[in-house]
């Protein structure tokens, strides 16, 4: 970014739009959904390929699969946000129970936290003062600093639903080709097309969003996600040729 571009959005009224404006960000979680439903519905074409079944079966398994292991998903990301929530919720309980019953000790650990990130003497007690004089602040503080806490953690709803359609709309990439007719014998090739295609443009998205080279980011995801539909196709082969022996 540019100075010029710097100095602009670090005026008074961009910092103040900026923070005011600043919400959670679900994208974390529907990039989550979309590789590993892109990983599961390919893998699963890839093992029906490579067993030599028919096309039917790939769908009903893909399909099944997208739907089961997107609600799994989607249940799982749900209790962990909830996690979140109850040990934040414990932990706000405990930080208010010590701040009524052992204020001066609580005072202690907020001086000793600031203490270690470098300020000393006046101004420390100043600080120690000010944050001490909003119970708010001073409870805020203690959930950041001393349990390294999320004081605002991820809904649990949303990012179960966002991982869900994420899960489902990525991983029924991969499926396309079979659910327009053609035979996975002929339709392999785009299958794996299609999924390959999904796997860059999600390690792209995660790449401008990390701030790192997204053409990297892309060969990462997508070297992941074919080497899990190769062991997938290899299983599937593998089994069908102990099976025929």
């Amino acid at each position: 970014m540019a100075d010029s571009q710097l100095q602009k959005s670090h005026t008074k009224e961009e910092i103040h739009k900026r923070l005011a404006g600043t919400k959670r960000s679900y994208l974390g979680d529907f990039l989550l959904g979309a590789i590993d439903g892109t990983v599961t519905t390919f893998a699963i074409v890839s093992g029906v390929a490579g067993a030599g079944l028919v096309t039917s079966a790939a769908l009903i398994l893909g399909l099944a699969n997208l739907l089961a292991d997107g609600f799994s998903m989607a249940v799982s990301n749900f209790f962990r946000a909830k996690t979140e929530h109850d040990i934040l919720k414990k932990a706000r309980k405990e930080e208010e129970l010590h701040i009524d019953r052992v204020p001066e000790g609580e005072r202690l650990e907020i001086r000793e936290i600031f203490a270690k990130k470098g300020f000393s003497g006046e101004e420390l007690e100043k600080i120690v003062e000010l944050i001490t004089s909003k119970r708010h602040v001073w409870v805020e503080t203690m959930l950041k600093e001393e349990h390294k806490l999320d004081v605002q953690p991820p809904e649990p709803v949303i990012s179960g639903w966002v991982t869900f359609l994420g899960f489902v709309f990525a991983g029924s990439i991969p499926l396309l080709p079979l659910l327009f007719g053609f035979q996975i014998d002929d339709s392999f090739f785009y299958c794996a097309t299609a999924a390959g295609v999904t796997f860059m443009l999600i390690g792209w998205i995660r790449g401008r969003i990390l701030d790192q080279s997204p053409l990297l980011s892309s060969l990462k995801t997508l070297i992941i996600g074919m080497g899990a539909a190769a062991i997938a196709y290899g299983i599937g082969y593998g089994a069908q040729q102990l099976i025929s022996a």
